[in-house]
């Protein structure tokens, strides 16, 4: 039980904690008036009698004509602020304590008759909840935080955390992280994947405590690990065996290549794989009919499609789409303008943006899903077919231009779809040609152009696929790694501050062809 001073001075309330009582304070009740300026409770007095004591508080405001609550304290300012949350004299709060505000005081903050506040510091999406309810916040230290949760999933604005579909969480949570993340749940209305990696039984309790305490529904959790502990498979087992379909939250493993090969065909039977040999050649025979037929099959629905996105382009009324699409935007967000992307969105919402390389086949319109999976099987008509289509990787983001775009699709050699001839970039006869080193990418808010500075084949790996940069150094140091891998040196300087994009696709099963441009100035 700690005791809490509440003086009057001036025209405020002055709250901090007493530590250590005077004679006269010990000869009384928690709840007496010391003096007409002073008072002591105890925090379990007002938390079991929060009416009587708002009451008295009123009553004091109005004698004294007090308009300000000074709080020393982080820790009980949330039992003080919810005390004065009917009253409509106090309008300015005062938090003296060098600490962040949480969201939670937010919220009691936005309920309250509380019109300016002055703090340590806030996170920057905070600023404009509080700004949606005209309240005013002034923050002590000049540099605003965000916190590892919050950089890692590019929260650092509440638009983004309304409208996010997709986070990544890096187990375990700090303290820190996990206010964050209960706040995102509180905002956020289209949450559908939440990504991790290093998972524990504790964490995934944590995590589905949280969303279920935020009403989250038709949650997909991918675990991005080689999970082999026996009690986190039996409890993923029995979770969406008992529980996904009531919570509407389910887990989903996605297990690496490698631990596949490692641990799945170690267990193949050596019988079955002699008895499949018996029927390799009956294979292999119908394997040929069977891939020309696919692949002449696969270049005509791709021209069929084409043709069909062409006349979408001709016929709609972008400018009526566009209206549609910029209604409600906000100050800082970018407007859509590029009207032949914008006029396929009646034909799938997904389209992002338009990529052209010179000299390819590669002129497609481009997707982004909730996941890195979908788009492999499904086209742009959000029907299943094996070219699948040209994605965007569900980390980035066009509006908000992000720092590495990583761009997909299958490696359709034969009849040279999708990425099919992004191979041809490695040939001296094309990066040799100064016209083929611009790549033209066209986004629903802007047209950009990215100068080649990068081919290469490489073994399967991901750390070309980073999207998050701590700094401009670090930044530059994963630029220069690519740089380094080139075949040709194409002459370009990067420097930390600038953004590039990526093509990848498949070489062969254990290899990628892989291309970066930086963006080139306007």
């Amino acid at each position: 039980m700690r005791k809490i001073l509440i003086k009057i001075k001036d025209n405020a309330f002055i709250v901090k904690e007493k530590i250590k009582l005077s004679s006269e304070y010990k000869s009384i009740i928690n709840t007496n008036v010391i003096s007409c300026n002073e008072l002591v409770f105890s925090d379990e007095y007002i938390e079991n009698n929060k009416k009587i004591v708002a009451t008295f508080i009123g009553e004091l405001t109005k004698t004294y004509n007090i308009d300000t609550m000074i709080i020393e304290k982080n820790d009980f300012a949330l039992l003080l602020i919810d005390i004065i949350k009917n009253n409509k004299n106090i309008t300015s709060l005062v938090l003296k304590e060098d600490s962040p505000l949480t969201f939670k005081m937010c919220e009691a903050i936005m309920h309250s008759s509380i019109k300016s506040v002055s703090c340590y510091t806030l996170q920057p999406f905070m600023i404009e909840y509080l700004d949606k309810y005209n309240i005013l916040v002034e923050s002590r230290n000049e540099i605003l935080y965000l916190s590892k949760f919050m950089i890692d999933n590019n929260l650092s604005i509440f638009s983004s955390m309304f409208y996010k579909m997709t986070i990544n969480l890096d187990l375990p949570l700090s303290e820190q992280d996990e206010q964050d993340f209960e706040a995102f749940c509180k905002i956020n209305k289209y949450l559908k994947n939440i990504n991790v990696n290093i998972v524990n039984k504790n964490d995934l309790e944590l995590i589905i405590k949280i969303l279920r305490q935020n009403n989250k529904k038709n949650i997909k959790i991918n675990i991005h690990e080689n999970i082999s502990n026996n009690e986190i498979i039996e409890y993923l087992r029995n979770f969406n065996k008992k529980k996904s379909k009531r919570y509407k939250i389910y887990f989903r493993l996605e297990y690496s290549n490698d631990y596949l090969k490692d641990n799945i065909f170690k267990q193949t039977n050596i019988s079955i794989l002699k008895t499949c040999g018996y029927f390799i050649l009956l294979i292999v025979f119908f394997s040929f009919g069977y891939v020309f037929y696919d692949n002449y099959s696969a270049m005509q629905n791709d021209n069929t499609i084409k043709e069909n996105i062409t006349k979408v382009i001709e016929i709609n009324n972008s400018e009526d789409i566009i209206t549609q699409l910029n209604e409600n935007k906000k100050e800082d967000e970018k407007l859509v303008v590029n009207e032949d992307i914008a006029s396929l969105i009646n034909i799938n919402p997904e389209v992002v943006a338009w990529l052209k390389v010179n000299n390819t086949n590669i002129d497609y319109p481009v997707v982004q899903s909730e996941d890195n999976s979908y788009y492999l099987k499904h086209n742009i008509y959000l029907e299943e077919d094996n070219n699948g289509w040209v994605f965007m990787d569900y980390r980035n983001d066009t509006e908000h231009l992000s720092d590495n775009i990583i761009i997909y699709a299958h490696n359709r050699y034969y009849n040279g779809v999708m990425f099919g001839t992004l191979q041809n970039t490695l040939r001296y006869s094309w990066y040799s040609n100064p016209e083929n080193q611009i790549i033209s990418f066209r986004t629903l808010f802007e047209d950009l152009e990215y100068q080649v500075f990068s081919i290469y084949k490489i073994s399967v790996t991901t750390d070309y696929m980073q999207t998050i940069f701590a700094d401009d150094a670090e930044r530059l140091e994963f630029f220069n790694m690519l740089k380094d891998r080139s075949i040709y040196d194409f002459g370009v300087e990067l420097s930390g501050d600038d953004k590039i994009i990526t093509l990848s696709t498949c070489a062969d099963e254990y290899n990628r062809y892989v291309l970066h441009a930086v963006l080139k100035e306007a």
